[in-house]
């Protein structure tokens, strides 16, 4: 098995104790790949119950689609030959064919059939005239005026979406609805994915209080479990909940083995930094190996990674920061992407927007900072984004507020108002 130095040896750049949030990514995309491929196993699903799993394997079309040259639209349908340029044509209408049965007849020189749309166009018959763009010339006949379409138009060709024998969809896709349409399309009525992603997650630290305990001095509530349970939840993986750990070493390693031994991905939160209770660290360098634990990015600097060996196979462990935003920050950034190709699910990368700055934002070249922004469409009809005020790490009602993070990347300085500036929305992210 490929060993954490391995992979550190092949980046350029890379700093355990302070790496850039671009090394970062590349360093979880080799982990991911190199010990937790797509995930071992699959099972064949009905489609209805297949949203947002991934496809386990190359999925071929068993037919033509569309399965015959039909109608785009209600018109008329004749042989396109019939036009010329500079030329009107009128045509006397031979018959009617409608979706769902084949026309049975033959047309003479001079005639033209009512089509509706998605009815099997009749052999020697290659263009529509719209309804809409024809003139009645009595009961049975019709005029086209010149110039009006070419041979060939409003005819959707046999295979022309997808054609037999050909790849509908690629091994690891993760099935949207779009997706599931195109399956049914082909007739399918079930598909194989991969088994679902398993990742433990629990919050650690003294001062965690379970919503519905009684407040008592100097403890806050856990919001961490339910925001990144949630993340998991809507990413689609199996989320093993724990309760809390205190800072204890002793309770914070039985954890630890206990969620690896569980799942292929282990979450916590709190307990990253260098204070005298983060246990977190020193346990992982005991019981597997350790990757990084600091990361140039603000919100979210102090995150663990690593690899566990206390389960039957290796758990990637991913430590995020206990302040709430921080946490949620270093999920989206750094933590889903490699989830996602532990999946299996071959993701694009999240796109980012450019928006014009409302505002002045200070920042300081070494670090990449993610500032929760809202975007809106400005006067000019340009894209704008402005700050949501208070950006600590622990103000979580921003992350509320704001419709996505505004990127501000390693190299860059402070930007001014007026200003392009990139921004990851949250549509895309969670």
């Amino acid at each position: 098995m490929t060993t954490l130095p391995e992979i550190a040896a092949r980046l350029q750049g890379y700093d355990p104790e302070s790496l850039d949030v671009a090394t970062a990514q590349r360093f979880l995309s080799a982990l991911a790949a190199a010990h937790l491929p797509a995930p071992e196993g699959s099972e064949v699903l009905p489609l209805g119950q297949a949203l947002d799993r991934v496809l386990a394997d190359d999925l071929v079309s068993p037919i033509n689609v569309p399965a015959h040259d039909n109608s785009a639209m209600d018109g008329y349908a004749f042989a396109g030959g019939a036009l010329q340029p500079g030329r009107g044509l009128r045509l006397r209408v031979a018959g009617r064919a409608h979706a769902g049965a084949t026309w049975q007849g033959a047309l003479a020189s001079g005639e033209c059939l009512r089509i509706m749309t998605g009815a099997v166009m009749p052999p020697d018959l290659d263009t529509v005239v719209p309804q809409e763009l024809v003139t009645l010339d009595g009961d049975e006949h019709i005029a086209i005026a010149p110039d009006l379409l070419r041979a060939g138009a409003n005819r959707r060709l046999c295979g022309e979406d997808l054609q037999q024998g050909a790849v509908a969809l690629a091994r690891g896709e993760r099935l949207a609805p779009a997706a599931l349409g195109l399956l049914a399309s082909l007739g399918l009525a079930e598909v194989r994915v991969f088994r679902r992603l398993r990742v433990a997650y629990f919050s650690t630290g003294d001062e965690i209080l379970s919503p519905g305990e009684a407040p008592r001095t100097a403890a806050v509530y856990d919001s961490n479990r339910y925001t990144i349970c949630a993340l998991l939840r809507r990413l689609g993986v199996d989320v093993i909940e724990g309760a809390p750990v205190g800072d204890d070493p002793a309770l914070l390693e039985a954890a630890l083995r206990r969620a690896a031994s569980e799942a292929d991905a282990v979450i916590t939160s709190g307990g990253v930094s260098t204070g005298d209770a983060d246990h977190l660290r020193p346990l992982l360098q005991r019981l597997g190996e350790v990757a990084f634990w600091r990361i140039a990015m603000r919100p979210g600097r102090p995150l663990a990674v690593g690899r566990l060996d206390a389960g039957a196979r290796p758990a990637i462990l991913f430590g995020l920061p206990g302040n709430p935003v921080a946490a949620m920050v270093a999920f989206i950034a750094l933590v889903r992407p490699a989830l996602a190709q532990m999946m299996g699910w071959r993701a694009r990368p999240q796109p980012l927007l450019q928006a014009h700055s409302c505002e002045t934002l200070r920042k300081r070249p070494g670090r990449t900072e993610y500032q929760r922004g809202i975007v809106s469409t400005g006067p000019d009809g340009r894209l704008q984004v402005r700050t949501t005020g208070n950006q600590g790490s622990g103000v979580l009602s921003s992350m509320l507020q704001a419709n996505g993070l505004i990127v501000l990347h390693h190299d860059q300085g402070t930007v001014q108002a007026g200003e392009a500036v990139e921004v990851l929305m949250f549509d895309a992210a969670i």
